[in-house]
């Protein structure tokens, strides 16, 4: 409650400054040209005209708004933290299922709906798939039953507001994974406990380790294994089961950088009748069970704090016209409010907030973690590309084609050797961009983990170095201590995971 009482004081001492700045004297005008403002950039192009003239009619009648009411708002979206959580694993492991669950448990999709997608998964003889439906929305999706795109749905607990995102886990999709691995705070791996179906994913070529290396590399810290489908005949709620895949991921998670101890945490689900997801397990099906369920697993998750006051970077994801042009992504330091100057890079393009949008609503200011709608005025949609940084103006991102690199090589191709010249595809943050090794400055002593004296021109599969990289163009990143989100990136070739790294410098 404290922390409520805080928020509130913050926010009643901000608006008596904005009240101030105005030597106290609100305009009669600015009701009249909030109304107009409305008028002319507020409208969600997928509200109904009819709505909108109600509404514009109350807004005029109702001159002055009331700013009390905005700042409440802000309070009631202020108490909930916010957090993107990317649900990965294997194709077919039951990411989307369980996505689906969740938004029904959690009252985001109703009855009826679910109908209708257990009538068309059955039209389709997919009738386990119904679930999946929530969170596959396009057509490709459900002909496949496999997630391509990221997919996106929300949900609240009694603590906390999610994004889930719900990763696609079919080999030639991880690009798409690595998207929304790279928005994520908490990764949710899914595993499937159904006989054969968790060695495929977990062996070689399986996506399972690739995930999980992946979901470390960007940033994915806190990581809730869910072993599903332990209601499986296969499976029955066998406590042997459940442990023989718990003690087969320790050593591989510890391996891809987790505190198993810390950080990760073991639970059994079944997505698609929802066991242990909202409420805890019954002791008539699973008597071993003692833990949490899902959703109190999440809710208990602490995660790093980001600075609010920090320099403005959001990443863009996507763009598209809007009356005006609109940003997507993640805000991952500092804050925006609407009226800000900001500038796009690399290009330098000053650029003025026009509206901000989480979700459908339309908000006055956002911090960091909130997934934004940022409509912009002073560039156009096509001078934007995905990959591009909406940044602060007084200390703008550092926008490189070449950098220094600290590089873990986890697994070249055919036993290729890692070498000046070698050329990959670079992922670092929404970047997507093709690179060139330049040179290789030192190898990493794996026990000391310092630099070795001695010359390297090569190195092999599980080496450590540091190395100079090439891009064509130019891309903003960061270096990885000053600003962790922007300074991973993963190596890929030919539709594979070679390398994961973290920026040194410029």
């Amino acid at each position: 409650m404290a922390d409520i009482e805080e928020d509130i004081r913050a926010l009643q001492l901000e608006s008596a400054d904005t009240a101030e700045d105005n030597n106290g004297v609100v305009s009669p005008d600015d009701g009249k040209r909030e109304v107009e403002e409305s008028i002319n950039t507020d409208q969600d192009p997928k509200q109904e005209v009819q709505e909108q003239s109600i509404k514009t009619e109350l807004k005029v009648t109702d001159k002055e708004i009331p700013p009390v009411q905005d700042e409440e708002d802000d309070v009631e979206v202020a108490t909930k933290r916010h957090l993107n959580v990317v649900f990965i694993g294997h194709v077919d492991a039951g990411k989307s299922t369980t996505g689906g669950q969740i938004l029904f448990l959690s009252g985001q999709v109703d009855e009826r709906t679910i109908q209708k997608y257990e009538k068309e998964a059955k039209d389709k003889s997919r009738e386990s798939w119904y679930m999946a439906y929530i969170m596959d929305t396009n057509e490709e999706e459900r002909v496949k039953g496999k997630t391509v795109e990221v997919g996106r749905a929300h949900f609240e607990t009694e603590t906390s507001r999610f994004t889930i995102l719900d990763a696609p886990g079919h080999k030639s999709y991880v690009p798409n994974m690595i998207s929304g691995a790279s928005q994520a705070d908490i990764g949710v791996l899914v595993i499937s406990a159904r006989k054969g179906e968790f060695e495929t994913g977990y062996e070689r070529g399986g996506q399972t380790r690739e995930h999980v290396q992946l979901a470390k590399t960007l940033g994915v810290s806190k990581l809730l294994v869910v072993v599903n489908k332990m209601d499986d005949p296969t499976v029955k709620w066998s406590k042997e089961r459940y442990d023989e895949i718990e003690s087969k991921m320790i050593p591989f998670l510890k391996q891809s950088g987790y505190n198993v101890k810390k950080d990760v945490l073991f639970l059994p689900i079944s997505g698609l009748i929802g066991a242990n997801l909202k409420t805890r397990m019954d002791k008539s099906i699973c008597p071993w069970w003692d833990g949490p369920c899902l959703f109190e697993a999440l809710d208990a998750i602490e995660i790093p704090l980001r600075d609010p006051n920090g320099p403005f970077r959001m990443p863009i994801l996507d763009k598209f016209k809007d009356m005006g042009t609109v940003v997507m992504g993640k805000v991952e330091s500092g804050s925006i409010r609407e009226g800000d100057s900001l500038v796009i890079m690399p290009n330098k393009d000053p650029v003025k907030v026009v509206a901000i949008y989480i979700d459908e609503n339309r908000v006055k200011r956002a911090g960091p973690g909130e997934n934004l709608r940022v409509r912009i005025s002073g560039v156009e949609e096509e001078d934007i590309s995905s990959g591009f940084v909406l940044s602060s103006t007084a200390n703008p991102i550092p926008a490189v084609t070449e950098f220094v690199a600290q590089l873990a090589i986890l697994e070249l191709l055919d036993n290729a050797i890692f070498t000046a010249g070698y050329k990959a595809i670079l992922h670092v943050h929404s970047v997507v961009e093709e690179c060139e090794v330049i040179e290789l400055i030192h190898q990493i002593d794996p026990k000391t983990k310092k630099p070795m004296k001695k010359k390297v021109l090569f190195v092999k599969n599980g080496a450590g170095v540091v190395c100079r990289i090439q891009v064509s163009n130019s891309i903003c990143i960061e270096k990885f201590s000053d600003f962790p989100q922007l300074g991973r990136f993963t190596l890929r070739t030919e539709g594979k995971t070679v390398a994961v790294g973290k920026v040194n410098g410029f």
